[in-house]
């Protein structure tokens, strides 16, 4: 894992077309902005957790795991 450090208004570049900015640093939360393309998916991590939870705790489900992330 790249670990960076950064301040408020400072970005890093994935690649050529993913940006992140630390927009704000208040407390212990960080507000950050994404710019990418539309096709690549962003997704918080708690989110995908409770989607997997929920669909493995599910006997019968009649839409694939993926695309219950996706509507998360």
């Amino acid at each position: 894992m790249l670990v960076l450090t950064r301040k408020a208004e400072e970005a890093i570049i994935i690649g050529e077309s993913i940006e992140v900015r630390v927009l704000s640093v208040q407390g212990g939360r960080v507000r950050l902005g994404i710019t990418c393309p539309k096709e690549v998916p962003v997704r918080r991590e708690e989110i995908i957790e409770r989607v997997l939870d929920v669909s493995s705790c599910s006997v019968e489900s009649d839409a694939p795991t993926h695309d219950l992330i996706a509507s998360a």
